[in-house]
């Protein structure tokens, strides 16, 4: 009944609310606001949730050997543990780092010209699992006994910040999302008790000609709730827009680089302008009701 209602024009009904003035402008704009507001937080927060889960999947399948020894000692421990990994179930390729490769992980913080020839490196494998994964216990204590100066190395430590820092990234998104509605709310409430108060008097005209309550909230509902829905839907278009003008940051950009929307994800920001509408439908209800109670 309440979207027949909407969707039903009556323009005697319209009359009693202003069809312009600073109540119909704030509405507009913080419904719009709002709505631009809420569709990057929801890119963010899919973004941040994709990306943890990329970088996560790739740390699960990829662990590192480290063995530290005497140079003299240093190759021979490095034959025995690809020995052991190469007859552990659940290692898919195991493959040493040249100097070159360990070179290149240390550039980052040390500059190009770090002499890795002149200082005791250790010596670093790269193990690839497979889908199924290895004992990761059973095989530190096959090393302990076979290559003393080894030390496997998991990534558990850097998958689970991740997991978690993804978990509190799209909490955060919903939460941010829910604070824009409440504020949506707010703003669309005071509006309407603006709305309503300017037209005091013409609503006490209407109620002496019989109009009943029940119309008089009806015509303001309709009213801000398709305010607000335009609102919603231009400022989704220009939230639309502006993440797809975003510039590529490339793979170097990390997060940056992973910004929008992507698949059936597309579909939710179309979600955001009904979803504004039905939380001015309530609002203006609830504030119509109380300020024709309260003139009554």
């Amino acid at each position: 009944m309440v979207l027949k209602g909407l969707m039903t024009s009556d323009a005697a009904a319209d009359r009693v609310v202003p069809p312009s003035g600073y109540t119909a402008r704030l509405t507009m704009f913080s419904a719009a606001t709002m709505a631009f507001l809420a569709v990057f937080a929801l890119a963010l927060s899919l973004s941040a949730g994709r990306v943890a889960q990329e970088w996560g999947e790739a740390l699960a399948r990829s662990s590192t050997l480290r063995i530290s020894a005497a140079p003299e000692e240093l190759s021979a421990q490095t034959a025995a543990a690809l020995r052991v990994l190469e007859t552990t179930p659940g290692v898919e390729e195991a493959r040493p780092l040249s100097a070159e490769e360990q070179q290149a992980l240390l550039e980052p913080w040390f500059g190009p010209d770090l002499p890795v020839d002149t200082l005791p490196m250790p010596q670093l494998i790269d193990i690839v699992e497979t889908p199924e994964g290895y004992d990761s216990d059973g095989l530190r204590l096959r090393l302990s006994a076979e290559v003393p100066g080894a030390v496997l190395d998991d990534h558990t430590r850097w998958r689970r910040p991740l997991v978690a820092a993804a978990s509190r990234l799209r909490l955060l998104g919903w939460v941010s999302i829910g604070l824009i509605a409440a504020a949506t709310g707010a703003m669309i409430t005071l509006a309407a008790n603006a709305a309503l108060a300017a037209n005091a008097k013409v609503i006490t005209v209407l109620r002496l000609v019989g109009a009943t309550d029940a119309y008089i909230a009806g015509a303001f509902v309709r009213r801000f709730t398709l305010r607000t829905l335009g609102g919603a839907a231009l400022g989704t278009a220009l939230a639309i827009g502006a993440i797809l003008v975003l510039p590529d940051a490339g793979e170097a950009g990390g997060f940056l680089a992973g910004i929008g929307f992507q698949g059936w994800h597309w579909i939710l920001p179309l979600v955001v302008p009904p979803l504004a509408a039905l939380v001015a439908l309530y609002a203006t209800q609830a504030a119509a009701q109380r300020v024709l109670k309260e003139l009554t």
